[in-house]
């Protein structure tokens, strides 16, 4: 059985490595001759194009189809050997259908931690490289402006800020509130607050400060405050972009900070979380579904395997998008969102294995 277990594991990864390598080459192609003129226009180096662009896509190309050429894989290659009777030839010979599947496993369990060490530590460095060539030869930087922010700078000191603009570092209605164990002691209110990124200074203007004791409430007014706060305006925007440079512990930083702060950008961070891990075991799923699938002899062979397993596979990359969605905007847990479909696309693996042929 060693003899065809690294049969199938040969098979797999080199059918594996091969096609998506050949999808790359294909997508960078189509990706240069789309973005040609912005090079030309933007004089970018020849180097830059090559090593600071597309040596760093290639990581992010290999995990986002990992799984789909995971299933892909299995179709093509296990449907030939059905087609040549090879899959009856080995149940026959007394192999169970779950032993025939070990190499499948343990290829699939390969590709998917391959997928989560590039998820979780290449592609974020990779993608800093990335992204600073399209912010200086692709793409101009959007400038955010992020509403509604709650924030908790220190312990019993929480900040407001209405309405902020990165593009010239202003803002409307600002708050703070200092509390302690007796309650509310100290609140802050102003029309428009700004930043000098130069001095890391906060101006605020037009501003109402109360404060309240033993004694009563006091209220003082002025058009001007200069002062230094325990944020940045990064603190405002924990956008896609920056999440997608974060490592795995530098993830697990920004979260625990966050946490502290009582920030609404938690629930995004920990979406990307478990995503990074949730997503490598859809390889082990697909692969179980793909041989269960694919080991039975039909007519119409590989072409109609391949076009079921299209089908399920981006059934489940559109599944995991809404779910994904859900849990940013929708109210479920993140852990929930992002394995929903591994929970789901594994039940189905578990019954479509019961009953494939034995």
């Amino acid at each position: 059985m060693k003899i065809i277990d690294w049969y199938i594991i040969r098979k797999f990864l080199g059918i594996f490595f091969y096609a998506i390598g050949l999808l790359a080459v294909i997508i960078i192609i189509f990706d240069l001759s789309e973005k040609i003129d912005d090079f030309i226009e933007k004089d970018a180096p020849l180097k830059a194009i090559i090593f600071d662009y597309y040596l760093n896509f290639i990581p992010y190309l290999v995990n986002m189809f990992s799984a789909l050429f995971t299933f892909i894989t299995v179709i093509f290659f296990t449907s030939r050997m059905a087609t040549n009777t090879e899959i009856v030839a080995i149940l026959s010979s007394g192999i169970s259908f779950w032993r025939m599947m070990r190499p499948y496993l343990i290829s699939a369990a390969i590709i998917g931690l391959l997928s989560f060490m590039l998820a979780s530590y290449v592609i974020p460095i990779t993608n800093r490289s990335l992204f600073s060539f399209e912010r200086t030869y692709i793409k101009k930087p959007k400038h955010s402006q992020p509403n509604n922010v709650h924030l908790q700078i220190s312990p019993g000191v929480y900040v407001y800020v209405g309405r902020y603009s990165s593009y010239n570092n202003t803002g409307q209605n600002f708050s703070i509130e200092k509390i302690d164990n007796s309650g509310l002691y100290y609140r802050l209110n102003a029309e428009q607050f700004s930043y000098d990124s130069v001095n890391h200074i906060w101006s605020i203007l037009d501003y109402k400060e109360r404060f309240i004791d033993s004694i009563g409430e006091r209220l003082k007014e002025g058009k001007r405050i200069d002062t230094v706060l325990n944020i940045h305006p990064d603190d405002f925007m924990i956008d896609a972009a920056r999440l997608k440079t974060l490592t795995s512990p530098e993830l697990n930083e920004v979260i625990a900070v966050e946490k502290m702060k009582g920030s609404g950008a938690i629930i995004a961070l920990q979406v990307e979380k478990h995503s990074r891990i949730a997503f490598p075991f859809a390889n082990i799923i697909l692969a179980m579904i793909g041989v269960a699938v694919s080991s039975r002899k039909i007519r119409g062979g590989t072409g109609l395997h391949l076009g079921i397993g299209l089908t399920l596979t981006f059934t489940y990359v559109l599944f995991m998008q809404i779910s994904t969605v859900y849990g940013v905007y929708g109210g479920l847990t993140p852990i929930i969102a992002t394995w929903i479909p591994n929970i789901i696309f594994g039940i189905m693996a578990f019954f479509l294995i019961r009953y494939a042929p034995k």
